[in-house]
């Protein structure tokens, strides 16, 4: 089996589920609209909706988890599957600023490209975006995970943002995703280098 496969063939590929097909999320691919770092959609004309089946089914999880628990909670997926050639683009967009440990090296490739990590928060039942602290995309120190107890006692962060990122987490973990240090929206699905070995990636 090959190692890539162009976005354009996925659609018909039983490796991908179409976000759509995931009942109670909501949908706001960023990089599909201007709203994001670079300031223009990166993805038109490709529909970049889709997850690996195996992300698909533990976003579906995710969702009865948080049913279970707080009905009154909506996953809102920001980012799925980003094409390599869109990762690329991001990684172009940051060169010389500093700003590109936020990224994947499309080299190695992102965890995006084959479909297994989510950019991801909750809505209230009113439809708003949980308080997180910062907004997604922010790529500052206070979009991170790890230093969060830190900008809790120096008052940067309340308890209710930090607790939303904790919510968010559990959410996540307890489906099998993993988050990362640097930004509280993103989380793989599974261990990130038996990804990059088992899947394909989409270019």
């Amino acid at each position: 089996m090959s190692l890539t496969v162009a976005s354009e063939e996925i659609a018909g590929s039983p490796e991908f589920r179409h976000l759509t097909s995931i009942a109670g999320i909501e949908i706001d691919l960023r990089y599909a609209t201007d709203n994001n770092f670079v300031g223009r959609d990166l993805y038109s004309p490709f529909d970049c909706a889709w997850l690996h089946v195996e992300a698909a089914s533990a976003l579906e999880r995710v969702v009865a988890w948080l049913a279970a628990r707080r009905p009154d909670l909506t996953p809102l997926v920001l980012d799925a599957l980003r094409p390599q050639r869109v990762q690329q683009q991001l990684w172009d967009a940051l060169e010389g600023t500093g700003l590109q440990m936020y990224l994947a090296n499309p080299v190695r490739g992102s965890i995006h490209s084959y479909g297994m990590a989510l950019d991801i928060t909750l809505l209230d039942a009113s439809g708003r975006e949980l308080d997180m602290g910062t907004g997604f995309d922010d790529m500052t120190n206070l979009s991170h995970p790890a230093l969060e107890e830190g900008f809790l006692v120096a008052g940067q962060l309340n308890e209710e943002q930090v607790a939303n990122r904790r919510l968010l987490r559990e959410a996540m973990l307890q489906a099998g995703f993993v988050g990362i240090n640097t930004e509280w929206w993103h989380f793989d699905c599974g261990d990130r280098d038996l990804v990059r070995r088992s899947f394909r990636r989409v270019l």
